[in-house]
């Protein structure tokens, strides 16, 4: 399954004595590998041969729709909604739309929020998805979610607080300095948390496009933000500047 946004080398990470607790609590880790696909799950239980059958399902899904779809795949501009497909190509079909970039921009985000949904609906009762620095977060109780900005001086040093009534939720990144993921903008870090982590995905790429090195880009790119119809906040940072919108709690480290 080709990608064409591939997202970052863990741009977000849980800080560390968050994550120590969140073991402590009784979440035990799970990692997934298969292809390009690299999960890796908190869960009270150990998942994997569920985790296993969900991922060759969806990604089977997916290679089906973009053999017979030439345009998927490929495409930088959004794609018209297609009520035949699978849920999580339309899922990504509607994030691209909002926010105004090709579906495969989504892809991370919906297939860790598609996992967690199904785990949730086997019975589990909290888990997070980690796919390449794109979180699905269920939890019961208050999570920080650690920054990695790459070079910045605040990268690693601010945290995003998410509150049970948050949840279930996504959090996603995306950064022109970390990882070889296709951006055209400037930006360290562009977070954003929404309802729907396909959205998150979708729209932290299209933000992190806005991002550049000349003044005013990160407000720029916060007022586009406000026009995305479904995030719920939005983080930036850019070498020792950043800027916030929308519902978001920043916590230093």
């Amino acid at each position: 399954m080709k990608r064409k946004h591939p997202k970052k080398k863990t741009p977000l990470a849980y800080e560390e004595r968050a994550y120590r607790t969140l073991q402590q609590s009784g979440l035990v880790s799970t990692y997934v590998r298969m292809a390009e696909t690299d999960l890796h799950i908190l869960a009270p239980v150990k998942v994997e041969d569920e985790a296993l059958v969900l991922v060759a399902e969806l990604r089977l899904q997916l290679e089906n729709y973009i053999r017979s779809n030439r345009f998927f795949a490929d495409s930088l501009i959004p794609l018209a909604p297609d009520p035949s497909a699978s849920p999580i190509v339309r899922e990504m079909l509607t994030a691209g739309r909002l926010a105004e970039v090709g579906p495969m921009a989504a892809v991370a985000g919906a297939l860790a929020e598609s996992i967690g949904h199904r785990l949730l609906a086997l019975g589990l009762e909290e888990v997070i998805v980690e796919n390449g620095g794109d979180i699905f977060l269920a939890r019961s109780r208050e999570c920080t979610v650690a920054v990695f900005a790459g070079e910045s001086p605040l990268s690693n040093r601010i945290g995003i607080r998410l509150a049970p009534e948050q949840m279930p939720c996504g959090i996603c990144c995306s950064s022109a300095s970390i990882g070889h993921s296709l951006s055209f903008g400037r930006a360290d870090a562009v977070v954003v948390t929404a309802a729907s982590t396909a959205l998150a995905d979708a729209a932290a790429t299209r933000l992190g496009n806005e991002v550049k090195s000349g003044p005013g880009s990160i407000e720029k790119a916060l007022k586009i933000a406000r026009e995305i119809r479904g995030i719920s906040g939005v983080l930036i940072v850019r070498n020792e500047q950043l800027g916030a919108w929308g519902a978001i709690e920043l916590e230093r480290l």
